[in-house]
């Protein structure tokens, strides 16, 4: 195996309109997401350079296009395509693990947010 390394984009805020209910669709709300993303080392760490690694500042477009593209009813679908989309745009990532969080879930009572995390293998 590989050396590795590990890049992580913590809280990254979006207005979207995902969830099953139509209100949802209409008021939309905040989501916030989490990538930790595993990272063959190859030689971008030996020569410092960008060219080899996961640009974090494209990841972050990367996961804004799909946090804030079309809409998916369940926020598990959202964190898997942000983590396939991921992968696909760098293929120097092993694993990508999503985690979206969802401070107004539409649920009957008090709570902070919904929380899910995949993992996608690339």
């Amino acid at each position: 195996m590989a050396d590795c390394y590990t890049i992580r984009l913590v809280n990254c805020a979006f207005f979207a309109r995902h969830g099953v209910h139509d209100e949802e669709e209409v008021l939309g709300q905040r989501f916030f997401v989490d990538a930790e993303l595993e990272v063959e080392r190859g030689d971008a760490l030996d020569k410092d350079r960008i060219e080899g690694t996961v640009h974090y500042g494209l990841a972050f477009k990367v996961i804004e296009e799909i946090v804030t593209g079309k809409r998916r009813c369940m926020i598990e679908t959202l964190a898997f395509d942000i983590a396939k989309a991921l992968s696909a745009r760098f293929p120097q990532i092993r694993m990508a693990r999503i985690t979206v969080r969802k401070p107004s879930a539409p649920v009957p009572g008090i709570l902070d947010h919904i929380e899910v995390t995949v993992e996608h293998r690339g």
